[in-house]
């Protein structure tokens, strides 16, 4: 393979991983490694699928949370600095490129968000929280010109849009422009045969005013949870709730717990006592929620990792599934989301209603894996480029040399040389001229000396020319040893400049074959980052 050859091949190679990590990744989940949790259900019970017929009697809901847009808040860097765009750029890419590749194909009936849609929410000024807004309908279809603006879109409050208790009276405006944009904190709907109940989690353990508890967001929050308890349950319940309910320190998360659980942890503002950060409800208000909303399963985010546990309540034990990051840049190398099955069909009064909900959760292409392909590719590329030899390498060739090393030292045959046998003797003639004259060896010479002969390689000189060959030996070979010296000063200049030399043809033919890859690979990176950014 030469240097061309070579070029070629990483040319493809190059292109072959750019169209995976670009486009082909995204396709896995929708093609292969995720589906319809009821589509399972179908093909493991049969009887399942005399009751429930075709899947139109599922209503399919697909469940997001925390993309937690980047702003001038995240990884202290300054507003508007090459690094935060870039960091900004690549990260809604993954997740516009994980929308419409990955989940868009499911044909989802209902997209449901668990909250965290912006980084800095509550500090943002309210120029730039427009513009994050901007990026959050860009990223997934929600605007003017989204494709998939017509899917019917529920929200939910996150501690990241509008903050805790702590910050509610320093920032009344938050509540209102999240509200204005994203409606009611605290609501109920209902997809086919299941209530969803979404909850403002951030208000739940706030303390409440004395004298204005019409003003407290803690109280709103506990009277719209009084009301559902008292609304008589005719379908089964899924409690959304931002923040994951309490359980003890420790408590495994599954098998698809990518990072080690974090324990209970509360803050509370120094001066009023109000709760400034919470990972978890407290475990008064989680029992209180379950006791008054019964729900069969709960939904949360905020931990950005995935995790499944079990709640004790009055009614038997409850699920709470808590969904990963959809951003690859919130710390989570495995990126999710969840596929839910609502039925659109009345259960039988045997079956259990935790059997009308079934969820699955998807993996999204791991991004960080895929750089770190990207990063070794270039170099393997550099090093193949600079190491391979000049003259190539020939497989074909290797292997010819190898027959034909094995064919001498395994015995084969070889011509013989009709010179092996014969020797050449000098005859003057009578005009002074010599003349070599071939004659056949009858036996080997014993010894020179004897014979009065001086042997040169096959030819025998007599005792007369003896004389003036070895005077004109011994003139050449002091002649060639003053050469010699002046011949190994020169190689030795010469041998240092001729690896100067190689060392920068080769640099000179790794950039030239680098610009060539990059000239046929840079336009397709380009086409495949634009491609999936405009819409």
């Amino acid at each position: 393979m030469k240097q061309r050859e070579l070029t070629v091949v990483l040319c493809i190679i190059w292109a072959v991983s750019l169209l995976y990590g670009e486009m082909f990744a995204y396709w896995v989940p929708s093609l292969w490694a995720c589906s319809w949790p009821h589509h399972h259900h179908h093909l493991n019970s049969k009887s399942t699928m005399d009751e429930v017929g075709c899947s139109t009697d599922y209503i399919k809901v697909v469940v997001l949370t925390d993309p937690q847009l980047m702003d001038k808040t995240s990884l202290g860097l300054a507003p508007k600095s090459l690094a935060l765009e870039i960091a900004q750029f690549y990260a809604d890419l993954f997740m516009r490129r994980a929308f419409f590749s990955s989940i868009v194909p499911f044909k989802p009936d209902v997209i449901l968000f668990l909250g965290d849609y912006f980084d800095g929410g509550p500090y943002l000024s309210d120029e730039e929280w427009q513009e994050s807004l901007s990026r959050f309908k860009h990223i997934f279809g929600l605007n003017a010109q989204g494709r998939y603006k017509n899917i019917p879109v529920f929200y939910l409050p996150g501690n990241h849009d509008i903050g805790y208790a702590s910050l509610h009276n320093q920032r009344p405006k938050v509540i209102k422009r999240y509200e204005k944009e994203f409606g009611m904190r605290n609501y109920r709907f209902t997809v086919g045969k299941v209530d969803f109940i979404a909850i403002d989690a951030q208000t739940l353990d706030d303390k409440q005013k004395s004298g204005r508890p019409q003003e407290d967001l803690a109280s709103l929050t506990w009277n719209f949870v009084n009301n559902v308890s008292m609304d008589v349950q005719l379908n089964p319940r899924v409690l959304l709730t931002h923040i994951p309910l309490y359980r003890r320190d420790w408590t495994s998360c599954g098998p698809h717990r990518g990072s080690p659980v974090i324990n209970q942890r509360v803050l509370h503002a120094v001066d009023s006592q109000e709760v400034a950060y919470q990972n978890y409800v407290l475990e008064e208000s989680s029992n209180r929620l379950l006791e008054l909303i019964k729900p069969v399963l709960i939904l949360s985010g905020h931990d950005h990792d995935q995790c499944t546990v079990s709640h004790n309540s009055k009614f038997g034990p409850i699920k709470e599934q808590t969904v990963g990051t959809i951003n690859w840049q919130m710390g989570n190398l495995y990126p999710s989301f969840m596929l839910l099955s609502a039925s659109n069909f009345t259960l039988p009064n045997t079956s259990h209603p935790e059997e009308a909900i079934s969820t699955h959760l998807c993996f999204l292409p791991m991004q960080t894996h895929i750089y770190i392909w990207y990063l070794s590719l270039f170099v393997l590329t550099l090093l193949a480029l600079l190491l391979w030899p000049t003259s190539g390498l020939s497989v074909w060739n290797h292997c010819s040399n190898l027959i034909v090393s094995c064919n001498i030292f395994g015995g084969g045959t070889k011509e013989k040389n009709e010179d092996e046998n014969c020797e050449y003797e000098m005859i003057w003639d009578a005009e002074g001229s010599m003349h070599l004259v071939k004659k056949a060896l009858n036996a080997p010479i014993a010894n020179l000396s004897e014979r009065g002969l001086v042997e040169r390689g096959n030819a025998v000189m007599r005792p007369t020319a003896k004389k003036h060959i070895s005077q004109d030996i011994e003139a050449s070979m002091n002649v060639d040893l003053g050469a010699d010296v002046d011949s190994m000063l020169k190689m030795t200049t010469r041998t240092s400049k001729s690896k100067t030399k190689i060392v920068i043809q080769r640099l000179v033919r790794t950039f030239r074959m680098l610009t060539i890859i990059a000239a046929v690979n840079l336009p397709l990176y380009m086409m495949l980052l634009f491609k999936d950014w405009i819409d």
